[in-house]
């Protein structure tokens, strides 16, 4: 993992962050008093939640008057996908040579 995955990591690690970006892959752009009114948090509290993730790259602000709408960046996901990916193909690599292994004892 390089240094750049870390906050999206730390980001995704609460359940409310990964449901604000549910929302917003869904409904973006979102104001955060929106948020708050889906959520059993106050619009103070949404707001730390989505600032983590706007530092993390995961979603971005646009002052709009007097609002901030955020909307979900999903560049950085791919990242983590293609990582995910990686230790996939690993472990499958692994599950392979012990599948081989416990054939080749078996016969």
């Amino acid at each position: 993992m390089n240094e750049l995955q870390q906050p999206i990591f730390s980001a995704l690690a609460a359940p409310l962050r990964r449901d604000l970006l549910l929302n917003l892959a869904q409904n973006s752009p979102r104001t955060a008093t929106e948020l708050a009114e889906e959520h059993p948090i106050t619009r103070q509290g949404i707001l730390k939640h989505l600032n983590i993730l706007e530092d993390a790259g995961l979603v971005t602000v646009r002052q709009v008057g007097r609002e901030k709408q955020y909307t979900l960046t999903p560049e950085p996901l791919g990242e983590l996908e293609q990582w995910i990916d990686v230790i996939g193909a690993i472990w499958d690599a692994r599950l392979l040579r012990l599948k081989s292994f416990v054939e080749n004892e078996e016969g």
